[in-house]
């Protein structure tokens, strides 16, 4: 899952980006309006939390523009503005939930994936691939109905072939898959991860096509 983060505020966005990070997910981040525009027309997010007061463009103007252009991510507005009326502009704009600030980040964390397991849900409920079964709702995932022991990372790597079980994947895609920007990615950091998702799901599972990528395994 990836996620965008519109805050002008540094240390809320360390620690929101520090922590979603450490949750599994691939998060980015723009300080201001316009910056939140351009990020918003590559179409590439799952959820959006979005702060009101922004720099060069005001968050309703954002969020506006975004539903507008067909945009239909989740978006959680965070803000200090408690006012009704501002909170009533806010759901009327497209928002779909709403949290103030100070907020908790575990209860953050909790309505992302509330609303991502809803996303999730009126999409494809589980994914299958053989033996191979993953639930982006329920984070679970299992061989042979058995639980896999999967970290974040490995549960989104894997994620991110059975969906598209028959397409090779470079290794580029992978990490926008599993980092966020200006997260620091190692020169072998994919090739770690596929070797410990092996060590769980089996070494046949994934393929390695030579000088290109990976994929899952031919089923038949």
């Amino acid at each position: 899952m990836r996620l965008l983060l519109v805050e002008d505020d540094d240390m809320i966005a360390e620690t929101v980006v520090d922590f979603m990070r450490r949750a599994g997910y691939a998060i980015d981040h723009a300080a201001d309006g316009r910056a939140a525009d351009l990020s918003l027309a590559n179409d590439v997010y799952d959820l959006v939390l979005l702060d009101l007061g922004l720099p060069k463009r005001d968050g309703i103007e954002v969020l506006n523009t975004y539903r507008r252009a067909g945009g239909v991510a989740p978006v959680i507005i965070i803000t200090a503005r408690d006012a009704v009326d501002e909170r009533i502009r806010g759901l009327d704009a497209g928002a779909d939930d709403y949290l103030m600030k100070p907020f908790d980040i575990d209860e953050l964390a909790a309505r992302v994936r509330a609303l991502l397991r809803r996303r999730t849900g009126q999409k494809q409920p589980v994914y299958t691939h053989g033996e191979l079964s993953l639930d982006p709702a329920s984070h679970e995932a299992t061989k042979a109905g058995v639980a896999l022991p999967l970290v974040p990372r490995e549960f989104a790597l894997l994620q991110a072939l059975i969906e598209e079980p028959t397409r090779v994947f470079r290794r580029p895609e992978l990490e926008e898959k599993l980092y966020g920007w200006g997260e620091e990615v190692g020169s072998n950091t994919i090739e770690v991860h596929v070797h410990s998702l092996r060590k769980k799901i089996g070494t046949d599972e994934i393929m390695t096509i030579r000088g290109v990528g990976y994929r899952l395994k031919r089923l038949g």
